[in-house]
Protein backbone atom coordinates (compact mmCIF):
# COMPACT_ATOMS: atom_id res chain seq x y z
CA UNK A 1 0.00 0.00 0.00
CA UNK A 2 1.44 3.04 -1.16
CA UNK A 3 2.14 6.18 1.47
CA UNK A 4 -0.85 7.96 1.17
CA UNK A 5 -3.47 5.77 1.00
CA UNK A 6 -1.57 4.64 4.54
CA UNK A 7 -1.84 8.03 6.11
CA UNK A 8 -5.32 8.59 5.03
CA UNK A 9 -6.56 5.14 6.59
CA UNK A 10 -9.45 4.40 8.80
CA UNK A 11 -10.43 0.99 10.78
CA UNK A 12 -13.66 0.92 11.16
CA UNK A 13 -14.31 -2.86 12.56
CA UNK A 14 -12.08 -5.23 15.06
CA UNK A 15 -12.91 -8.81 15.78
CA UNK A 16 -11.57 -11.78 18.05
CA UNK A 17 -11.32 -15.28 16.81
CA UNK A 18 -13.36 -18.09 18.63
CA UNK A 19 -9.66 -19.21 19.86
CA UNK A 20 -8.94 -15.66 21.23
CA UNK A 21 -5.58 -15.95 19.28
CA UNK A 22 -6.44 -13.84 16.32
CA UNK A 23 -7.62 -10.29 15.50
CA UNK A 24 -9.28 -9.25 12.43
CA UNK A 25 -9.94 -5.41 11.58
CA UNK A 26 -11.42 -3.89 8.76
CA UNK A 27 -10.46 -0.38 7.26
CA UNK A 28 -11.93 1.80 4.63
CA UNK A 29 -10.57 0.12 1.79
CA UNK A 30 -11.90 -2.84 1.99
CA UNK A 31 -9.19 -4.76 3.34
CA UNK A 32 -9.41 -7.09 6.14
CA UNK A 33 -6.11 -7.59 8.28
CA UNK A 34 -5.17 -10.56 10.85
CA UNK A 35 -2.90 -10.47 13.07
CA UNK A 36 -1.29 -12.92 15.83
CA UNK A 37 -2.26 -11.95 19.11
CA UNK A 38 -0.17 -14.65 20.92
CA UNK A 39 3.11 -13.44 18.40
CA UNK A 40 2.87 -9.92 19.34
CA UNK A 41 1.87 -10.50 23.08
CA UNK A 42 5.07 -13.09 23.22
CA UNK A 43 8.14 -12.33 25.15
CA UNK A 44 10.26 -12.69 21.98
CA UNK A 45 7.90 -10.25 20.03
CA UNK A 46 9.67 -8.49 17.40
CA UNK A 47 8.30 -5.28 15.19
CA UNK A 48 7.26 -7.90 12.50
CA UNK A 49 4.64 -9.38 15.33
CA UNK A 50 2.90 -6.19 15.15
CA UNK A 51 2.34 -6.78 11.16
CA UNK A 52 -0.52 -8.46 9.99
CA UNK A 53 -0.08 -12.14 9.38
CA UNK A 54 -2.51 -12.26 6.39
CA UNK A 55 -4.44 -8.59 4.36
CA UNK A 56 -6.62 -9.51 1.69
CA UNK A 57 -9.53 -7.18 0.26
CA UNK A 58 -12.65 -8.36 1.17
CA UNK A 59 -14.92 -5.94 -0.11
CA UNK A 60 -15.16 -3.15 -2.75
CA UNK A 61 -16.40 -0.33 0.10
CA UNK A 62 -15.46 0.54 3.95
CA UNK A 63 -15.85 -2.58 6.11
CA UNK A 64 -17.98 -0.93 8.74
CA UNK A 65 -18.61 -4.37 10.28
CA UNK A 66 -16.70 -7.70 11.66
CA UNK A 67 -18.65 -10.19 13.72
CA UNK A 68 -16.86 -13.78 14.73
CA UNK A 69 -19.01 -17.19 15.34
CA UNK A 70 -17.97 -20.17 16.48
CA UNK A 71 -16.10 -20.63 13.20
CA UNK A 72 -16.51 -18.07 10.86
CA UNK A 73 -15.72 -14.14 10.85
CA UNK A 74 -18.53 -11.68 9.42
CA UNK A 75 -17.63 -9.07 7.16
CA UNK A 76 -19.64 -6.46 5.75
CA UNK A 77 -19.11 -4.18 2.63
CA UNK A 78 -20.73 -2.03 -0.08
CA UNK A 79 -24.24 -3.61 1.00
CA UNK A 80 -23.44 -6.88 1.20
CA UNK A 81 -22.20 -9.96 3.93
CA UNK A 82 -19.37 -12.21 3.62
CA UNK A 83 -18.78 -15.49 5.70
CA UNK A 84 -15.10 -16.99 6.02
CA UNK A 85 -14.00 -19.66 7.79
CA UNK A 86 -11.51 -18.74 10.68
CA UNK A 87 -9.70 -22.33 10.33
CA UNK A 88 -9.37 -21.48 6.88
CA UNK A 89 -7.97 -17.76 7.21
CA UNK A 90 -5.86 -19.25 9.78
CA UNK A 91 -4.02 -21.02 7.23
CA UNK A 92 -4.40 -18.32 4.91
CA UNK A 93 -6.78 -19.26 2.51
CA UNK A 94 -8.97 -15.96 1.29
CA UNK A 95 -12.24 -17.68 -0.07
CA UNK A 96 -15.48 -16.39 1.13
CA UNK A 97 -17.97 -19.52 1.85
CA UNK A 98 -20.50 -17.76 1.08
CA UNK A 99 -21.89 -13.20 0.01
CA UNK A 100 -25.42 -12.25 0.87
CA UNK A 101 -27.68 -8.97 0.25
CA UNK A 102 -30.43 -7.61 2.03
CA UNK A 103 -33.38 -7.57 -0.22
CA UNK A 104 -33.12 -3.70 -0.69
CA UNK A 105 -36.34 -1.58 -2.40
CA UNK A 106 -34.02 -0.62 -5.32
CA UNK A 107 -31.28 -2.08 -6.86
CA UNK A 108 -29.60 1.25 -7.69
CA UNK A 109 -28.82 1.39 -3.73
CA UNK A 110 -26.42 0.05 -1.64
CA UNK A 111 -26.68 1.06 1.62
CA UNK A 112 -23.83 0.44 3.61
CA UNK A 113 -23.90 -1.88 6.62
CA UNK A 114 -22.83 -0.49 10.14
CA UNK A 115 -23.62 -3.13 12.16
CA UNK A 116 -24.48 -7.02 12.95
CA UNK A 117 -25.23 -9.29 16.29
CA UNK A 118 -25.96 -13.13 16.25
CA UNK A 119 -29.14 -13.65 17.75
CA UNK A 120 -28.48 -17.25 19.07
CA UNK A 121 -31.95 -18.57 20.32
CA UNK A 122 -32.98 -18.98 16.59
CA UNK A 123 -29.54 -18.47 14.93
CA UNK A 124 -29.85 -15.16 13.16
CA UNK A 125 -28.08 -12.74 12.26
CA UNK A 126 -28.88 -9.11 13.08
CA UNK A 127 -28.52 -6.33 10.55
CA UNK A 128 -28.58 -2.81 10.53
CA UNK A 129 -27.67 -0.47 7.78
CA UNK A 130 -28.11 2.67 5.37
CA UNK A 131 -31.74 1.81 4.42
CA UNK A 132 -33.18 2.86 7.52
CA UNK A 133 -34.11 -1.27 7.77
CA UNK A 134 -33.05 -3.99 10.34
CA UNK A 135 -32.78 -7.09 8.74
CA UNK A 136 -32.65 -10.56 9.98
CA UNK A 137 -30.99 -13.31 8.33
CA UNK A 138 -31.35 -16.86 9.29
CA UNK A 139 -28.20 -18.35 8.93
CA UNK A 140 -29.02 -22.13 8.80
CA UNK A 141 -30.97 -21.90 5.58
CA UNK A 142 -29.02 -18.54 4.24
CA UNK A 143 -32.06 -16.68 3.55
CA UNK A 144 -33.47 -13.12 4.65
CA UNK A 145 -36.41 -13.83 6.59
CA UNK A 146 -37.63 -10.42 7.75
CA UNK A 147 -37.46 -6.61 7.73
CA UNK A 148 -37.83 -4.75 10.66
CA UNK A 149 -39.55 -1.11 9.51
CA UNK A 150 -40.01 1.86 11.77
CA UNK A 151 -36.62 3.98 11.75
CA UNK A 152 -36.70 7.11 9.64
CA UNK A 153 -32.75 7.64 8.77
CA UNK A 154 -29.91 5.17 8.91
CA UNK A 155 -29.10 2.79 11.90
CA UNK A 156 -26.01 2.54 13.21
CA UNK A 157 -26.36 -0.10 15.45
CA UNK A 158 -28.36 -3.18 16.71
CA UNK A 159 -27.95 -5.15 19.69
CA UNK A 160 -29.92 -8.31 21.61
CA UNK A 161 -31.18 -9.29 24.59
CA UNK A 162 -31.88 -13.22 24.00
CA UNK A 163 -33.36 -13.83 27.51
CA UNK A 164 -36.20 -10.96 26.92
CA UNK A 165 -36.75 -12.37 23.17
CA UNK A 166 -35.70 -8.49 22.30
CA UNK A 167 -33.90 -6.34 19.60
CA UNK A 168 -32.61 -3.25 20.16
CA UNK A 169 -31.33 -0.83 17.55
CA UNK A 170 -30.11 3.21 17.48
CA UNK A 171 -30.59 5.14 14.15
CA UNK A 172 -29.50 8.38 13.34
CA UNK A 173 -32.43 9.26 13.57
CA UNK A 174 -32.31 9.99 17.25
CA UNK A 175 -34.50 7.36 18.25
CA UNK A 176 -33.59 3.51 19.78
CA UNK A 177 -36.12 1.22 18.98
CA UNK A 178 -36.80 -2.16 21.36
CA UNK A 179 -38.50 -5.16 18.97
CA UNK A 180 -39.94 -8.01 19.94
CA UNK A 181 -37.73 -10.74 17.82
CA UNK A 182 -40.35 -13.42 17.39
CA UNK A 183 -43.64 -11.12 16.00
CA UNK A 184 -40.91 -8.36 14.41
CA UNK A 185 -43.14 -5.88 16.03
CA UNK A 186 -41.55 -2.42 17.71
CA UNK A 187 -42.52 -2.46 21.75
CA UNK A 188 -41.03 0.45 22.55
CA UNK A 189 -39.67 3.38 21.19
CA UNK A 190 -37.17 5.72 23.19
CA UNK A 191 -36.78 9.22 21.39
CA UNK A 192 -33.60 9.74 22.77
CA UNK A 193 -32.76 13.71 21.28
CA UNK A 194 -36.57 14.30 23.15
CA UNK A 195 -34.83 14.43 26.62
CA UNK A 196 -33.27 17.70 28.05
CA UNK A 197 -30.65 15.70 29.72
CA UNK A 198 -29.34 14.77 26.31
CA UNK A 199 -29.77 18.42 24.68
CA UNK A 200 -27.11 20.55 23.58
CA UNK A 201 -25.37 17.66 21.04
CA UNK A 202 -24.71 14.19 21.41
CA UNK A 203 -24.05 12.61 24.76
CA UNK A 204 -23.53 9.43 26.30
CA UNK A 205 -26.46 8.26 28.40
CA UNK A 206 -27.43 5.56 30.30
CA UNK A 207 -31.09 4.58 30.13
CA UNK A 208 -32.95 1.95 32.40
CA UNK A 209 -35.05 -0.39 30.28
CA UNK A 210 -37.71 -0.96 32.46
CA UNK A 211 -39.09 2.31 33.13
CA UNK A 212 -37.33 3.56 29.65
CA UNK A 213 -35.57 6.61 31.88
CA UNK A 214 -32.26 8.21 31.56
CA UNK A 215 -30.56 7.45 34.83
CA UNK A 216 -26.84 8.93 34.08
CA UNK A 217 -25.45 11.34 31.30
CA UNK A 218 -21.33 11.41 31.21
CA UNK A 219 -19.79 14.89 30.81
CA UNK A 220 -17.59 13.91 27.61
CA UNK A 221 -17.09 15.97 25.09
CA UNK A 222 -17.28 15.03 21.32
CA UNK A 223 -19.00 12.24 19.52
CA UNK A 224 -18.69 9.03 21.69
CA UNK A 225 -18.80 5.77 18.85
CA UNK A 226 -18.32 3.18 20.84
CA UNK A 227 -19.25 1.88 24.42
CA UNK A 228 -18.67 -1.02 26.49
CA UNK A 229 -19.99 -2.19 29.47
CA UNK A 230 -16.73 -4.00 31.53
CA UNK A 231 -17.02 -4.94 35.33
CA UNK A 232 -18.24 -1.79 37.19
CA UNK A 233 -18.08 0.22 34.35
CA UNK A 234 -18.25 1.62 30.89
CA UNK A 235 -15.88 1.83 28.34
CA UNK A 236 -16.42 4.45 25.81
CA UNK A 237 -14.36 5.98 22.99
CA UNK A 238 -14.86 8.16 19.83
CA UNK A 239 -13.48 12.39 19.40
CA UNK A 240 -10.35 12.87 21.20
CA UNK A 241 -7.42 10.56 22.03
CA UNK A 242 -8.20 8.33 24.87
CA UNK A 243 -10.46 5.74 26.13
CA UNK A 244 -12.79 7.19 28.78
CA UNK A 245 -13.45 4.83 31.91
CA UNK A 246 -16.76 5.26 33.47
CA UNK A 247 -18.79 4.51 36.56
CA UNK A 248 -22.24 3.84 35.70
CA UNK A 249 -23.55 6.71 38.19
CA UNK A 250 -22.21 9.13 35.37
CA UNK A 251 -18.70 9.59 37.05
CA UNK A 252 -15.70 9.35 34.46
CA UNK A 253 -12.61 7.88 36.23
CA UNK A 254 -10.24 8.09 34.36
CA UNK A 255 -9.01 9.18 30.40
CA UNK A 256 -6.77 6.70 29.17
CA UNK A 257 -4.68 8.38 26.35
CA UNK A 258 -4.48 6.24 22.67
CA UNK A 259 -2.35 6.99 19.92
CA UNK A 260 -5.27 8.01 17.72
CA UNK A 261 -6.78 11.14 17.19
CA UNK A 262 -10.43 9.66 16.67
CA UNK A 263 -11.64 6.24 17.79
CA UNK A 264 -13.99 4.29 15.89
CA UNK A 265 -14.11 0.89 17.28
CA UNK A 266 -13.00 -0.79 20.74
CA UNK A 267 -12.65 -4.10 21.31
CA UNK A 268 -12.04 -6.17 24.63
CA UNK A 269 -11.11 -10.26 23.88
CA UNK A 270 -13.31 -11.84 26.15
CA UNK A 271 -12.38 -15.16 24.38
CA UNK A 272 -8.98 -15.90 25.76
CA UNK A 273 -7.51 -15.85 29.50
CA UNK A 274 -4.45 -15.67 27.85
CA UNK A 275 -5.13 -13.11 25.77
CA UNK A 276 -7.33 -10.61 27.80
CA UNK A 277 -6.27 -7.03 25.76
CA UNK A 278 -8.47 -3.90 24.75
CA UNK A 279 -8.09 -3.04 20.85
CA UNK A 280 -8.78 0.70 19.98
CA UNK A 281 -8.79 1.62 16.51
CA UNK A 282 -9.57 4.55 14.22
CA UNK A 283 -8.06 7.62 12.46
CA UNK A 284 -5.15 5.75 11.61
CA UNK A 285 -3.63 2.44 10.21
CA UNK A 286 -3.01 1.52 13.61
CA UNK A 287 -4.41 -0.82 16.68
CA UNK A 288 -3.70 0.10 20.14
CA UNK A 289 -3.37 -2.67 22.35
CA UNK A 290 -4.14 -2.47 25.88
CA UNK A 291 -3.14 -5.31 28.15
CA UNK A 292 -3.86 -3.76 31.63
CA UNK A 293 -6.79 -1.29 30.79
CA UNK A 294 -4.75 2.07 32.30
CA UNK A 295 -2.02 2.09 29.39
CA UNK A 296 -1.55 1.33 26.20
CA UNK A 297 0.92 -1.40 26.11
CA UNK A 298 1.85 -1.51 22.10
CA UNK A 299 0.19 -0.54 18.44
CA UNK A 300 -0.65 -3.24 15.69
CA UNK A 301 -0.40 -2.03 12.44
CA UNK A 302 -1.27 -2.71 8.82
Amino acid sequence: MDPVELLHMSVFSQSFSPCGRFLAAGNNYGEIALFSLSAALSPDATALSQKPVLTFTAHEGPIFSLLSTDCFLLSTGNGEISAWSWTELIKKNVKPLWTKRPNYKSSLEIPEINSMTVQSRDNSLVIGGGDNNVHILDLEHGVFKSVLQGHTDYVHCVSVREREAEILSGSEDGAVRIWDSRTGQCVHCIEVYKYELCGGGPSLSLWHLRSLSPTSIFPLTGCQRQAAFHQDMILAAGDGAFVSHCRLGGEVKAQIPCSLQSVNTLQLNANSAEHQVLTVAGSSDHIDVFTNLSYKAFSLSF
